[in-house]
């Protein structure tokens, strides 16, 4: 029988890479007993119970030197993370260990690491979305960075608001804040301040996001405009703000104001509008009349179409939208309402004069994509506008599917809705079923470990996603959120016991 090779030792090991590392041995402890001095000895490798520095080897240990081209080879695995360390402190990485940093902005001008600040998250319900959304904003506040919730449908970010010393906007049942869809907001005060030619470019600008909403909203009453309604609406709107008065100054409107002007028409707009005779005006406009009608008279009435009733205060670190109360009139209710106030925060961020960066999170917007291809056309407008006007947007979604169900397959929104994903350059995808997870490996061409890493290592903690930019391979992250985040944002406290309620979910009583 061959004898047994001698085993090597670190120093052979680390030959195999390089020249034999130098050795610096440490001098044995002296022979020479030492006197008490009000405690017992210890032993070399320490007492056996947790907290008394046990060690499973004797000490002192060997200290080897040797290159970090020499070490990498021994340890290969022991490797920095490529993302720059800038921006939010998220969390860490679970393969490295190394702390993980998320700074949109940085990664589209750095090493072209991104291509757009925007930012698509998908996982199931309870697995950390919105806790990580919060983590993100208020970290990147030491940045400067604000963060307007467009549209919190469930209510989680209003104690974090709260806490930062801004008063949220509660919208629905029981509250009397109203605001208005066509608010014309910061466009009035900076008005005066503009050149002309200044005042028509903005003021286009507003008047086309206003045609495209009260587009929208008409398609949500089950009336797809034409053009001629578009063209139509366009008219009405630069009637009714003062356009054709030679911009002198600006009149502010409402939905009521724009349906009064064509259900009764003033001569001078049909025929301007080349309609033969003012019966072929209302015949024609009829459906898109009827439909805005019914959002005066509907489930929103009072809401979108009064004057705004809210002082915002833009300055606060973190301002949200609350619609949690709208909840109880159906989807279509709140649908509507994410679409009002997008329309209306695009303005207001839009024509800020700080030029800071604003973070603007879209929770649950699969609600707002439904409503038809106008609402998919309007976020689609915002997520290609980021970079200009500096702007990270934040989707929130649940699965792939959240944007095919949009319309029928092959139609025009169906296509807008799958370039969303194009248009988010990084995205966060927490833990999903395996089916799921193979739509979401197919459509964002997941190699084959970031598809095992999606259905397994993903699945194993709740704050868990795999961050991925389109030019660079994903990262397993880990989200970890201070006491004070802990506290703030608990998704889970509808489903506690609180005191005065017997019982709570999964507990018995006593």
């Amino acid at each position: 029988m061959p004898a047994r090779p001698p085993e090597r030792t670190a120093a052979d090991l680390l030959t195999t890479f390089g020249a034999a590392p130098h050795q610096t041995p440490r001098q044995p402890p002296t022979s020479a007993k030492r006197g008490r001095v009000n405690r017992p000895t210890a032993p070399l490798r320490g007492h056996a119970r947790p907290g008394h520095g046990w060690s499973p080897v004797l000490a002192p240990l060997p200290v080897y030197q040797a290159s970090t081209r020499e070490i990498g080879g021994l340890f290969p695995l022991l490797v920095a993370s490529p993302m720059p360390a800038v921006g939010a402190r998220i969390g860490y990485d679970v393969q490295s260990g190394g702390a993980f940093y998320c700074h949109p902005v940085e990664w589209v001008l750095r090493n072209g690491l991104a291509t757009n600040p925007n930012i698509a998250m998908f996982g199931e319900p309870g697995r950390g979305k919105s806790s990580t959304v919060v983590a993100f904003a208020l970290r990147m506040l030491n940045f400067g960075v604000r963060t307007l919730i467009s549209g919190d449908v469930k209510g989680e970010y209003t104690p974090v608001v709260r806490a930062l010393g801004a008063t949220p906007i509660e919208l629905g049942a029981g509250n009397h804040a109203r605001v208005n869809a066509l608010d014309l907001g910061p466009l009035t005060a900076r008005w005066d301040t503009w050149t002309v030619r200044r005042q028509r470019d903005e003021l286009s600008s507003v008047l086309g996001r206003w045609v495209q909403l009260l587009a929208a909203l008409a398609e949500s009453q089950r009336h797809p405009p034409s053009v001629s309604d578009e063209a139509a609406l366009a008219a009405v709107l630069r009637r009714l703000v003062g356009a054709s008065d030679g911009y002198t100054r600006l009149r502010p409107i409402t939905i009521p104001d724009v349906h009064r002007e064509l259900a009764s028409p003033d001569p001078q707009l049909w025929r301007d509008l080349r309609y033969e005779s003012r019966h072929d005006f209302l015949h024609q406009l009829r459906p898109m009349t009827d439909a805005l009608a019914n959002l005066i008279s509907g489930a929103l009435a009072g809401m979108f179409d009064a004057p705004t009733t809210v002082a915002i205060d833009w300055d606060a670190p973190v301002q949200s939208m609350d619609l949690s109360r709208l909840r109880s009139r159906g989807d279509t209710a709140v649908a509507v309402a994410l679409t009002c106030l997008g329309a209306w925060s695009s303005l207001a961020t839009g024509l800020r004069d700080d030029g800071d960066i604003r973070i603007v999170v879209r929770d649950e917007c699969w609600r707002q994509l439904r409503l038809g291809p106008r609402a998919v056309a309007a976020i689609d407008a915002e997520l290609r506008l980021s970079r200009l006007e500096k702007i990270i947007q934040i989707l929130v979604l649940h699965k792939l599917s959240d944007l095919y169900s949009v319309g029928a397959t092959g139609s025009q929104a169906v296509a807008i809705a799958k370039d969303l994903i194009a248009l988010c350059s990084t995205r966060v995808l927490f833990g999903q079923s395996t089916r799921v997870a193979d739509d979401l490996a197919d459509a964002l061409a997941l190699t084959g470990p970031e598809h095992q890493r999606l259905t397994g290592p993903v699945n194993e903690r709740r704050g868990r996603a795999l961050w991925k930019t389109e030019n660079h391979p994903a990262h397993l992250v880990q989200t970890v959120l201070s006491s004070f985040e802990k506290r703030l944002f608990d998704t889970n406290a509808q489903l506690r016991p609180t005191a005065g309620r017997g019982g709570g979910v999964g507990r018995s009583r006593g």
